[in-house]
């Protein structure tokens, strides 16, 4: 068994003794085996293809998957060659795959790193050209931009990108986007970083390296794909719900511990973008809305935390989410005003902590999806042109309501200072007494 950082690795094999690499792909899985090959084959012909002079290795940073990923991994014929590393039997969390990658990749000595998703369907080899030449060009975090289907990427939509500009002043259009690039000093910082979390350690890992990236001042880019991303459908609600709240949980918790740098930043800027976008295709896969799912979360959320809700919400805001309940699902409307402040107001609480925070992020769900359902009633007649310009109009409203949250921040500051004088005053009184 290998001991290596936070997390305890129960194997490694390491067929072709690789014991340096200047460029590491990593492919984080559980439970991949139908869809492993496609990306491990493709990342294969394209390290050749684009970096035939550079030393590298595939890693599959696995969960001890049970369906047989790590033998489709392997037998896998490639010229690159593979090393597999597994966490513990029932140690299950991309942040656990990625973190024993950050490990692994920096005992190896590499320069540039590649995260890419195990279920990818249209990665081309032209994908490890667009991640890896930026990292060699100097930036150290590269994100993917591409053209997604309009109903595709709500959390991303509705929260992690609006909010991500909002706070730091960075337009990153796919913080979440799954597929990264990242320099070898960036990897060593994040080994190092102190604000690693249970939700980090699962579907938070995303957000969190965009945003430690920004606020550390790594240099960040934005990359041409020249081709939508496709990977295996989701089906699961409450697999969505609890990405959700992971994604979620992480930007609160950021948001606490970078207050010093957020709170002066009233404007965003869009980062360096990488490449061209001359053959970048218009062709998504189908996403399927299920509207009724949206609409039954809303009313059954409604009945289960209308107390938390009341308890959290300023009071017009509380008017609004309370009135939504006489909507049909057709007319259900949440103006975008409201969903920014309703996500401040969230904040302001997380920070407070005066309610569980994962029942408050619980309680947040459905009214995120309260917001997917009023934004797709908004959009069922836009192009893909028309969504993108509401989006970014949508993320300058969040910008204009940056104040309101700043207010709602300080007056739990103050109120939970006061707060915390009082109980100290009482124990001195107490010790006084004794």
């Amino acid at each position: 068994m290998h001991k290596m950082g936070l997390i305890t690795l129960s194997e490694i094999e390491n067929p072709d003794h690789v014991t340096s690499a200047e460029i590491v792909i990593g492919i984080p899985s559980y439970n991949e085996a139908n869809n492993i090959a496609i990306p491990v084959e493709i990342a294969s012909r394209g390290l050749l293809e684009f970096f035939p002079d550079k030393s590298s290795v595939i890693i599959n940073v696995d969960n001890h998957s049970p369906d047989g990923t790590k033998a489709v991994f392997l037998k896998t014929p490639t010229k690159v060659p593979k090393i597999y590393v597994s966490s513990q039997e029932g140690v299950t969390g991309k942040g656990v795959n990625v973190h024993n990658l950050l490990d692994v990749s920096a005992e190896l000595g590499a320069k540039a790193i590649l995260l890419l998703d195990a279920d990818l369907k249209s990665i081309t080899t032209r994908w490890i050209q667009s991640f890896l030449e930026p990292l060699f060009d100097g930036y150290d975090f590269v994100v993917p931009i591409y053209k997604r289907h309009k109903y595709d990427g709500t959390i991303t939509n509705k929260i992690a990108y609006p909010l991500l500009r909002t706070l730091y002043g960075l337009r990153v259009r796919q913080p979440i986007a799954g597929d990264f690039g990242l320099s070898g000093k960036l990897a060593r910082c994040f080994l190092v970083e102190k604000t690693w979390t249970e939700n980090v350690f699962n579907f938070g890992i995303d957000i969190w390296m965009t945003t430690i990236a920004i606020c550390r001042n790594f240099n960040v880019c934005q990359t041409f794909l020249g081709s939508s991303k496709a990977h295996r459908t989701k089906k699961d609600p409450a697999g969505l719900g609890r990405m959700f709240s992971q994604v979620a949980g992480t930007m609160l918790q950021l948001m606490i511990d970078f207050e010093y740098l957020w709170k002066d930043i009233f404007e965003s800027r869009p980062s360096i973008i990488y490449g061209f976008g001359l053959d970048q295709k218009e062709s998504y896969p189908d996403v399927i809305i299920n509207a009724d799912l949206f609409y039954n979360s809303y009313l059954n959320g409604f009945n289960a935390f209308s107390e938390i809700w009341q308890s959290v919400l300023v009071q017009d805001n509380w008017e609004v989410v309370k009135n939504l309940s006489s909507k049909s699902r057709e007319n259900f409307i949440l103006e975008d005003e409201v969903w920014a402040r309703i996500l401040f107001d969230f904040a302001v609480a997380f920070r407070s902590n005066y309610i569980d925070r994962n029942k408050l992020l619980e309680a947040l769900i459905p009214l995120y999806y309260s917001s997917t359902l009023s934004f797709v009633n908004k959009i069922s007649d836009m192009g893909t042109q028309e969504v993108e310009i509401y989006l970014e109009n949508f993320s300058r409203v969040m910008e204009e309501e940056k104040s309101y949250l700043i207010q709602g921040w300080d007056k739990s500051s103050k109120e939970n200072g006061s707060d915390m004088v009082s109980s100290l005053l009482l124990k001195n009184r107490q010790k006084i007494k004794k």
